[in-house]
């Protein structure tokens, strides 16, 4: 058992965190922006809060995050009252949020300065993975360092890798968000073009998911983009969001991204058309408005 801090309590944040103290059998200590979710978290598991991030990191041995962007992480982080104010030498920072591999690299050397260690450990999976335990985890940072973070990790994941040093873990989950985007615009168009051709769309994936064409969310999305709902998972806002710090990645390093750049933009009419909340599988409403 390990005495564990975990910061963010979102839809993702929350139930990782449970996974932790139930799963993992560890002492965990959470913070939250909104206090009152971090009291009924401490409730609900039988947990602790405090009321700053450097009072939840105080004498962990682990300390998790998971908020929403570069800046919210460099505020619970390195801000006033920040994780790394109240981490002990020897500790490991370990970051679940989405961002970018810049502040990942920024957040290893801040950390190495207060002889605290760090890996950046974006995850894939969606809020079912989350409540599952069942997450993708691609970390960057030391070998070592990441051999000590592992067991711990894994009380909320089914797979967990090491992809290199530090900002690694961000590069890989931009390559995943790259994957998905055009994925997911593939299969819109052709659940758009089976129905305008007439087709059951439902006789048309149980033959071809079967095939080369079958993937993850041809089987878990089809269903209800045929039906036109788009309340299952990963928000819009939140995929354009990853999707900028991609395409921001790209400029840097050269990389073309034509297909990714676009499909960015087809997210950007959902939004238009008030999708902000829809799951990314409405870039099926996109077609069929």
């Amino acid at each position: 058992m390990a005495k564990v801090a975990f910061i963010g309590l979102g839809v993702m944040g929350f139930p990782m965190a449970g996974h932790l103290k139930i799963k993992g059998g560890h002492d965990v200590t959470v913070y939250n922006r909104t206090a009152e979710k971090a009291a009924a978290w401490a409730e609900k598991f039988s947990g602790k809060s405090a009321p700053t991030p450097a009072g939840a990191a105080e004498g962990a041995d682990f300390v998790f995050v998971c908020v929403g962007n570069d800046e919210d992480l460099r505020s619970v982080t390195s801000g006033d009252s920040g994780a790394l104010h109240g981490m002990k030498p020897g500790s490991v920072l370990i970051d679940n949020t989405t961002a970018s591999a810049e502040v990942a690299r920024e957040l290893y050397a801040a950390a190495k300065q207060k002889g605290v260690d760090f890996i950046d450990a974006p995850v894939s999976g969606g809020q079912a993975g989350a409540e599952n335990g069942v997450l993708t985890v691609m970390c960057g940072g030391d070998e070592a360092v990441y051999e000590r973070a592992r067991p711990v990790i894994e009380a909320y994941a089914r797979m967990v890798g090491l992809m290199g040093p530090a900002g690694s873990g961000q590069l890989t989950k931009m390559v995943n968000q790259i994957c998905i985007a055009g994925l997911v615009q593939g299969l819109a168009e052709g659940l758009h073009f089976g129905k305008r051709a007439g087709l059951d769309i439902e006789k048309v994936v149980e033959v071809i998911s079967k095939g080369a064409a079958g993937s993850w969310q041809m089987e878990n999305r089809h269903k209800t983009m045929n039906a036109g709902k788009y309340d299952f998972g990963f928000a819009v806002d939140w995929m354009r969001k990853d999707l900028s710090i991609v395409l921001a990645e790209a400029r840097r390093n050269g990389a073309k991204l034509p297909v990714t750049a676009i499909v960015d933009q087809f997210y950007g009419d959902v939004q238009a058309m008030g999708g902000n909340r829809w799951d990314t599988s409405s870039l099926l409403a996109r077609l069929e408005k």
